[in-house]
């Protein structure tokens, strides 16, 4: 009786062990989010007035999958990379420069 516990025990340890398969597995790296919390919003914008307000802001024209590419991607159109709370209308308020871009 005691064999029994024993190996039906060790059969349930080797059924929680082994992964499901689902999940993508771990290990990768995570996607690049460049703006997060409150400054959410990526922006590629031309000119910061104090970092309270930018002036002439559009989304980036390429999707950023790493600092170098979003700073590179508004730096071909003449403009900055941002990370900002508010745009409306070209005009972005209260942006700031995102992780891992130098300004």
């Amino acid at each position: 009786m005691k064999v029994t516990a024993i190996i039906a025990t060790l059969f349930a340890g080797v059924a929680l062990a082994i992964p499901t398969g689902g999940g993508g597995g771990g290990g990768g790296a995570a996607a690049y989010d460049p703006c997060s919390g409150l400054y959410d919003t990526a922006e590629c914008c031309a000119t910061d007035v104090l970092g309270v307000a930018d002036l002439d802001c559009a989304p980036p024209p390429t999707v950023p999958v790493s600092a170098a590419t979003f700073s590179s991607a508004c730096a071909a159109i003449g403009q900055r990379a941002r990370c900002c709370v508010l745009p409306v209308l070209g005009q972005a308020v209260l942006c700031q420069t995102p992780v891992g871009v130098d300004d």
